[in-house]
């Protein structure tokens, strides 16, 4: 578990920025170049660069350089990674609160009143 945790931590830190969530969801709907995505942000080329940067890091983005334009692509697989851990918090809070509810329910405390 700890190994996909640290898996996870650049991943985690790459997508935790607004900026670079909105350059995930643009590259959902499929490949762009870097000047495309650029163009969409309010701010200069060389910071969207940077931010493209710290996603391809983190392996959620690929990049390849075609003659003289860099074509970007999501990596699923990063987000798949994210997708699983979260499923799998989701099941370990799911069976806490059904044995809390399960333990509650057995509780000396919380028999009902069945007086109307």
């Amino acid at each position: 578990m700890l190994n996909n945790q640290a898996a996870l931590d650049p991943i985690l830190h790459a997508i935790a920025d607004p900026t670079r969530r909105g350059m995930v969801e643009q590259l959902a709907k499929g490949p762009a170049s870097v000047s495309a995505l650029a163009g969409r942000l309010p701010m200069s080329l060389q910071a969207a660069m940077q931010h493209l940067a710290v996603l391809e890091a983190a392996e959620v983005v690929r990049s390849e350089k075609v003659g003289r334009v860099r074509t970007v692509s999501l990596n699923p697989a990063a987000l798949h990674q994210v997708e699983r851990w979260v499923a799998e918090q989701k099941t370990a809070w799911e069976r806490r609160l059904d044995r809390l509810g399960d333990y509650l329910g057995e509780s000396p405390g919380n028999e009902r009143n069945d007086h109307g």
